[in-house]
């Protein structure tokens, strides 16, 4: 429950700031793939951080036994949740973060089954209904910050295709 926090919370500050603040919205905060942008890097830094300290054995445990060396996954899965938060911050590599923290979600919801359906005494948002809920969230919101980004580099590079009037726009 806690990332899905993580995500609205920011998610909201960072629309309202833009929405309240002409200097933000001239960088685009009060648009929403922007805000969501800013969610999910927040997100995704506090659950790669968990990977490390406070819930790794936990997250240990979620791996599904027929995966091998469970920890190494943890810190590998860790290490590109951080990396994928930071490149949702950076210009050429939003849409590459976007798609591969999708990805990973996808990749990564074996184990979420596994923990709602082997775990004991789990609190409701543990449960499977509640934790595919959330992961289905999380996907839309990294597709409402990717296909935004695929459009306008298409865009861009129609603009600025041979022949064309005037140069590509800044991303």
């Amino acid at each position: 429950m806690a990332p899905l926090l993580f995500l609205l919370i920011t998610t909201l500050a960072v629309n309202a700031v833009g929405r309240f603040n002409s200097a933000a919205a001239e960088h685009g905060l009060g648009t929403w793939p922007v805000a969501i942008r800013f969610g999910l890097a927040v997100m995704f830094i506090v659950t790669g951080i968990s990977h490390f300290v406070g819930m790794r054995e936990a997250l240990i445990d979620m791996v599904p036994p027929w995966l091998p060396a469970a920890a190494a996954l943890v810190t590998v899965t860790g290490v590109l949740e951080l990396f994928g938060a930071i490149g949702l911050l950076l210009r050429p590599t939003r849409p590459w973060a976007a798609g591969g923290l999708g990805l990973m979600l996808i990749l990564m919801f074996p184990a979420n089954v596994h923990l709602a359906l082997t775990g004991e005494n789990l609190p409701w948002d543990d449960q499977l209904v509640p934790r595919t809920a959330m992961q289905a969230v999380f996907l839309a919101a990294v597709l409402a910050v990717l296909i935004p980004e695929i459009w306008a580099r298409r865009g861009a590079q129609r603009q600025y295709a041979p022949g064309a009037t005037s140069k590509p726009s800044a991303l």
